[in-house]
């Protein structure tokens, strides 16, 4: 009996060191980890070259196996991440497991495997609504965030100046909606709802221009002008702010090597 119970708190002790050694592989590592960086190289050229069919309209044989490999490739890394869970939440208990599924990378993994099962047909009514699913193959892309360390900085970044950029973002949206207010009561023919007034003041604000609605009085032209220029100033914000973090962390990183 005590040595049924030994052996079975071995198992025990084993399974989460195993489980421990496979959450430091998968996860992007920033020490140095051979595994995870292979690891890491591997999803990523997976990710790419699931991709490259998104680029064609047509599909043949070699694209369907690539689809299939690299989806089963896809479920295995959402297997591994789903037993490691708890790790990844920090959660001691088997809620991790029902919790992890609805995290957004979970989601997005998720919709990329599932679309990949769609091509077995499209002969069923059922089918051809999954067919929709396809879609979600682009979401491939996004798993990049997941491999890529210089992204994980820039996450990171965006996590600690997110007071700043909320400010900046509050201004930007303010002077949308005050140049919108401004330009549909000078120029009410030129704009028919609030909502293209709207339009215009996003597009100038980015100084985008495209052209299809545009101010035809002096005043008008002259509310744009300032409007341009003040969105050139708006605009340049968020990129200094996100550049200066990005710039403190490498710092951060060089000087702890």
């Amino acid at each position: 009996m005590m040595i049924n119970y030994t052996y079975q708190k071995a198992m025990i002790v084993g399974d989460e060191i195993m489980r421990e050694r496979l959450f430091q592989i998968i996860e992007v590592d920033t020490e140095d980890n051979a595994l995870s960086t292979i690891y890491d190289t591997v999803m990523m050229i997976t990710i790419f070259i699931s991709i490259v069919p998104l680029a064609f309209k047509d599909t043949n044989k070699v694209f369907n196996a690539i689809d299939y490999i690299t989806t089963g490739i896809f479920i295995a890394d959402y297997l591994f991440r789903l037993i490691t869970a708890d790790l990844k939440l920090k959660i001691k208990s088997p809620a991790a497991f029902f919790v992890y599924p609805f995290t957004p990378m979970a989601i997005i993994d998720l919709m990329v495997i599932l679309s990949s099962f769609t091509v077995i047909g499209s002969g069923v009514k059922l089918l051809k609504i999954l067919r929709l699913l396809r879609t979600f193959r682009v979401l491939r892309a996004f798993k990049f965030l997941r491999y890529s360390k210089s992204i994980a900085i820039i996450i990171m970044v965006l996590k600690k100046e997110s007071q700043a950029l909320t400010a900046v973002a509050t201004l930007a949206i303010a002077y949308i909606l005050i140049s919108a207010l401004v330009i549909f009561n000078i120029e009410p023919d030129s704009f028919n709802t609030f909502f293209d007034a709207v339009y215009w003041a996003t597009v100038s604000l980015t100084t985008v221009g495209y052209g299809d609605i545009y101010p035809t009085t002096t005043l008008g032209r002259m509310v744009t002008m300032i409007s341009s220029v003040f969105g050139i100033a708006i605009i340049a914000l968020p990129s200094g702010i996100i550049t200066g973090g990005y710039l403190n962390e490498i710092n951060k990183g060089n000087h702890s090597d």
